[in-house]
């Protein structure tokens, strides 16, 4: 790395879920200072032309069976490229603080004394389940949303969705595609087999696909449907708002009646 007289500074920038045009516009100006951009598997490359031709750009991985750095590793190189060469944003996907791991990068760099700020982004979380129409909030059917996380750092599902199950709330799991099924049984322990749920495949991307079930079916439409990662799940009456889980109903309706 070449010194570099420039004042040491990253930006932990949000990339949104996927498509280019949902990133925010705070984020393109930060991205037109960068002078290097370090991002992450799941951001859309597209948004790279924002960034200056002489901008130096590394990708760092970091998704779901794809680790091409530590998580220590990242934090290393953000503090070396900015000490070295200036502006470095951080580009992660969705929002840098609902599960990217942001408030570690945000401290590493302040235990390094370097500047460094976040610009939001949207969250998977309410995006990819609100452009498929399904409101994680709806009145008379959902009054609260949870937000939690599939698979823990030991490898194991998440505790929460334990607690999750036994409300009333609309359940958005990230990174759980390859826990579907001990979430399933979780979910069918509470008495909720009915219960509506939809899987969503990259969503905002030309790859997105969607199978919309129950917790009793949603296991085996999955797997019919080549579903596979980066997934969201969300499980909820709010979910009986798509229209393929009322077409879903009707031909369910018919056949059980002969």
């Amino acid at each position: 790395m070449t010194a570099n007289p420039k004042q040491p500074q990253i930006t932990l920038v949000g990339a949104g879920p996927g498509d280019a045009d949902l990133i925010t516009v705070k984020a393109i100006k930060a991205l037109k200072t960068a002078d290097v951009v370090l991002y992450d598997a799941l951001v859309n490359e597209e948004l790279l032309c924002y960034a200056p031709e002489a901008a130096v750009k590394v990708y760092v991985g970091k998704r779901s069976g794809d680790h091409t750095y530590s998580q220590e590793a990242v934090n290393q190189l953000m503090v070396d490229y900015a000490t070295n060469y200036g502006h470095v944003v951080r580009l992660k996907g969705g929002d840098p603080f609902v599960f990217g791991r942001g408030f570690e990068e945000l401290d590493f760099a302040s235990s390094h004394n370097i500047q460094a700020s976040v610009i939001p982004g949207i969250s998977s979380s309410i995006a990819v389940a609100e452009l498929q129409n399904i409101p994680v909030t709806h009145r008379g059917l959902s009054e609260s949303f949870w937000v939690i996380t599939g698979t823990i750092s030991n490898g194991k599902v998440s505790p929460d969705l334990y607690d999750a199950a036994k409300s009333r709330a609309t359940i958005v799991v990230l990174m759980g595609i390859n826990k579907l099924a001990v979430i399933a049984e979780i979910f069918k322990s509470e008495g909720k087999s009915k219960l509506p749920v939809a899987v969503i495949q990259a969503g905002t991307t030309a790859d997105e696909k969607v199978v919309v079930a129950t917790v009793e079916t949603i296991v085996d439409a999955v797997t019919e449907n080549s579903i596979g990662s980066p997934a969201i799940i969300v499980l909820g009456e709010v979910v009986s708002l798509h229209p393929k889980y009322q077409l879903t109903k009707e031909i369910y309706d018919v056949v059980a009646k002969g």
